[in-house]
């Protein structure tokens, strides 16, 4: 007794357009989340003025040390001598700056501790060490 002649006999297919749908779905959610990890910047607006206005954020300020103990003030290569001076100019500007120290693992730990001691002389009350999260 044959069973299989009775059922009808397909050839499986493969349903394209379902398969479209999940690649494009993919593809935004790539890249809205891409355009989370990237510091976007704005449209130049004039905004009106108002008594009671606050900052959303206060400014970040990247110091960074390469390997080679080169100083990077906002990407700008700086000398260590220079260093308290650039960053006293910009607490006159804004008063609750947060400076960012970025530096290479490699780096020296006296070069990292200069200037981490420079950016205090100067007056930064905010500074903030920038790490990576384990595990990646």
């Amino acid at each position: 007794m044959k069973l299989r002649s009775l059922r009808t006999e397909r050839q499986p297919r493969l349903m394209i357009i379902p398969m479209i749908d999940i690649i494009f779905f993919l593809l935004v959610f790539f890249i809205m989340s891409t355009l989370y990890m990237v510091d976007q910047q704005t449209i130049p607006v004039n905004l009106p003025q108002a008594a009671s206005a606050q900052n959303d954020k206060p400014r970040s300020v990247a110091v960074a040390v390469t390997r080679e103990g080169r100083i990077l003030f906002e990407q700008e290569d700086i000398p260590l001598e220079l260093l308290k001076k650039r960053v006293q100019m910009e607490l006159t500007k804004h008063s609750d700056i947060v400076f960012v120290l970025r530096s290479d693992k490699q780096t020296e730990y006296g070069t990292v501790v200069a200037v981490l001691d420079e950016l205090k002389l100067a007056g930064a009350n905010r500074v903030a060490i920038a790490t990576e999260r384990k595990g990646k």
